[in-house]
């Protein structure tokens, strides 16, 4: 009996080792839709084209996969398997009727808790204490397909969300590697999500850094941790200087100062709107090009960062 034709639509490291797992299980790969690297973006992670290309496998970089012409391409691969695997865009649900045996994605987070997009940082930035990876049944709705298998990750107060991506990584290998058998053989376990205790978060832009002085010390870490390297960072204005702040701690005690104001210069020490935070990691760049550092400006105790608003925090259901 031949073995299932898998198709792969994949991106970022967990696209990359969810790939080299089936890979190294030899699965019959027929096809890997990816997306071109965009040179403005810090890639962190490793090619999951280049991979594929070196085992031989034809690799495909769509825009998008509506036009019918894409329809007719998977028709023409015949795929019988279909994965996601941090693939970016929704594949559409008459694509994923393509697949006799079913199409899986595979998401970083404890479903149904944060659905959608960055999963990772929104829990950091929230202060959750749990996320993991999930590998679903595909839907018109974004993570909203049965579960076929889970595993948890806990988050440390102070972890940050690239020490979590690694945990979510090696979380996602787990599940697939235990279920992909099931998943060959048309027998993957599915079970109902509870769509009471589901929770969707939109993407995050690099704007939605901009620290916000006047929310509790506590909160404005919980940001600092989300979005540090390699993330964009979150950061502060000062005149025409910008501030990256790439680690930083609440101190214990009583706030000092208006939410903003530099109440100590070394260590860098500012209030907030509870408490006061003590920045131990920063870089300055220009404020109108964040790519060019420039020297730290001569810094005085009552100094005041700008504080503009920002993305909310919490973003309603989808």
């Amino acid at each position: 009996m031949s073995k299932p034709r898998v198709i792969v639509f994949g991106y970022s490291e967990v696209g990359y080792q969810c790939l080299e797992l089936l890979l190294r299980r030899q699965a019959n790969i027929v096809a890997v839709f990816t997306h071109a690297d965009n040179p403005t973006e810090n890639h962190w992670f490793r090619s999951v084209a280049d991979l594929a290309r070196q085992h031989q496998v034809p690799v495909f970089t769509p825009e998008t996969l509506s036009p019918p012409e894409c329809e007719a391409q998977l028709r023409t691969l015949a795929p019988d398997l279909m994965f996601s695997f941090y693939y970016r865009k929704m594949i559409p649900s008459r694509l994923l009727d393509l697949a006799p045996l079913g199409a899986f994605n595979m998401h970083g987070s404890y479903l149904p808790k944060y659905r959608g997009k960055a999963p990772v940082n929104w829990a950091v930035l929230q202060g959750a204490t749990q996320i993991g990876a999930t590998l679903h049944y595909m839907v018109k709705r974004a993570d909203a397909g049965d579960i076929v298998d889970q595993e948890a990750v806990p988050i440390g107060p102070e972890e940050t969300a690239a020490q979590i991506m690694e945990k979510v990584q090696q979380a996602a290998i787990k599940v697939l590697e235990r279920q992909l058998d099931n998943l060959l053989a048309g027998r993957a376990p599915r079970h109902p999500q509870d769509e009471s205790q589901a929770t969707y978060f939109s993407g995050r832009k690099p704007e939605d850094g901009r620290i916000q002085w006047t929310q509790p010390a506590t909160v404005i870490f919980n940001l600092v941790r989300a979005v540090t390297r390699p993330y964009p960072g979150a950061f502060t204005d000062l005149m025409d200087a910008r501030m990256l702040v790439w680690w930083a701690r609440p101190l214990p005690g009583a706030t000092s100062g208006k939410p903003g104001e530099i109440v100590r210069v070394n260590p860098l020490t500012v209030a907030t709107g509870q408490g006061l935070l003590e920045i131990s990691d920063a870089q300055w760049v220009q404020r109108d090009n964040p790519a060019q550092s420039i020297p730290a400006p001569a810094l005085q105790p009552g100094q005041c960062f700008s504080d503009s608003p920002s993305a909310t925090l919490n973003p309603p259901p989808h």
